[in-house]
């Protein structure tokens, strides 16, 4: 420890091994040690005693829509890596849609890239996006950089992000495949909520009936196929059917290159609960029934699901109108992931080590990060939250850090406070007060 810059000791240091009570040394932004709890500490090295909080990694978020350029009213690079700071998350990845460009060319990732550059508070990646006219863009946004791309098989919301259809999807996925990449997939199946109930106004069970299960199962089962066939890798985003999961638990046991994220609204909010009118709880495909958020927790505890992520997805107050048929459909919870999925989690028996492996070491691993971030490891980057587990709050909507202060997590109790949060060694954030922006932007081959 004699070159370490700094050191962060805690009673419960979240590591790879298991929770113990450690001094962390870092130097040059880097772990350089994990020792005992009461390892001399030089003369010269800053100590942070963090006394009975929990010190666990940074978490890594790989589906955010920070909007930014051209949707910026909704949300923004400034306000969206400041959220993620305060609620622990030191590491975001960049949906390419509903900003303006969209991540499909090179040139429209380097404009993304130009907008966040002095804004992130934390480090921030970016995924491209696959659309049926640009898959001879891909393999140039794969070399520039991007960590997957996302695609679409129902219409996306917005015009300029158009989905596949099942021969652009195949033509999408050979190329994605040929060179090693990741396809990342919104699977519900547009012929199945074309025919779906439709009906306007505020009733939720209405809004419910219009994403059916059997629109993700479709997908799904569509996407397996589809990459069994290729030996493509395939990933799917914010599952929220169970019915979906024994035929995902057999794919993957029959080789096939599948992996599965879901999200903390689908893991802590229910149907049965949604209010009328109260489109703040909208999002595609929609929170179901607690039985089925039974089974999408049992998927968590045996890994058919591999982490969680928020798909934070805002909108102004005014998109959120009490018609679940044409508001806009998006939950707000980025500064909030942590703190719910932890009290859910821990009133269900799991602990924060599991916490931690859904969302930070699994998500890390997922985009190839995982030689720099989700762990406290020597040689990982000096990414770390503090956590007081059992201390609780209430979710005060204007206090957070978003650009809209609308959230279905409004009013509600949760226990775990972010005390501060670290990038590479240094305190980015601490009982409500910021530094300056100093976020890096990743790339996959950096």
């Amino acid at each position: 420890m004699s070159d370490a810059e700094l050191v962060l000791r805690s009673t419960r240091v979240i590591t790879p091994e298991g929770t113990r009570a450690a001094s962390v040394a870092v130097t040059d932004g880097r772990i350089t040690a994990v020792l005992p709890h009461d390892a001399p500490v030089p003369e010269n090295t800053r100590l942070e005693d963090l006394g009975d909080h929990v010190l666990l990694p940074g978490l890594v978020d790989t589906h955010v829509h920070v909007n930014d350029p051209g949707r910026t009213e909704w949300e923004g690079f400034w306000t969206a890596t400041r959220a993620a700071a305060a609620g622990g998350i030191t590491t975001l990845v960049d949906m390419p849609l509903n900003s303006l460009p969209p991540t499909t060319t090179v040139p429209h990732l380097r404009i993304k890239q130009q907008v966040a550059a002095d804004k992130a508070h934390i480090d921030v990646g970016f995924w491209g996006g696959a659309l049926p006219d640009n898959t001879k863009e891909l393999r140039s946004l794969h070399e520039a950089g991007v960590f997957g791309f996302k695609a679409f098989l129902s219409p996306s919301g917005v015009d300029e992000f158009p989905h596949l259809e099942r021969d652009p999807l195949a033509r999408t996925m050979a190329e994605i495949a040929a060179f090693g990449g990741l396809l990342i997939v919104h699977a519900e199946d547009p012929n199945l909520l074309s025919s779906a109930p439709q009906r306007s106004g505020p009733k939720y069970a209405d809004f419910l009936a219009s994403r059916p299960r059997d629109a993700e199962d479709t997908a799904i089962a569509q996407l397996i196929r589809e990459a069994k066939a290729l030996n493509a890798r395939v990933h799917v985003l914010h599952l929220s059917s169970s019915d979906a999961l024994p035929m995902i638990a057999q794919a993957r046991a029959e080789g096939v290159r599948i992996t599965v994220e879901t999200c903390p609204h689908y893991l802590t909010l229910t149907a049965e609960e949604v209010p009328d009118g109260a489109s703040e709880f909208k999002c595609c495909p929609p929170i179901r029934e607690a039985a089925n958020q039974d089974l999408l927790w049992q998927a968590l505890a045996d890994g058919t699901i591999d982490c969680v992520v928020t798909d934070h997805s805002p909108s102004t107050a005014d998109l959120k109108t009490d018609d679940f048929a044409t508001a806009w459909g998006g939950i707000s919870g980025l500064q909030l992931s942590l703190a719910a999925v932890w009290t859910e989690a821990r009133r269900r028996g799991h602990g924060l080590e599991d916490v931690v492996r859904w969302m930070s070491t699994r998500t890390s691993e997922l985009v190839g990060l995982d030689d720099r971030k989700g762990a406290i490891a020597v040689g990982r980057d000096a990414d770390f939250a503090v956590l007081a587990p059992d201390e609780t709050f209430t979710v005060d909507p204007v206090a957070l850090q978003h650009r809209n202060h609308v959230t279905a997590y409004a009013g509600r109790t949760l226990h775990g406070v972010v005390k501060s949060t670290w990038l590479r060694g240094r305190r980015i954030v601490a009982d409500g007060e910021f530094t300056e922006p100093k976020g890096r932007l990743l790339t996959r081959t950096s």
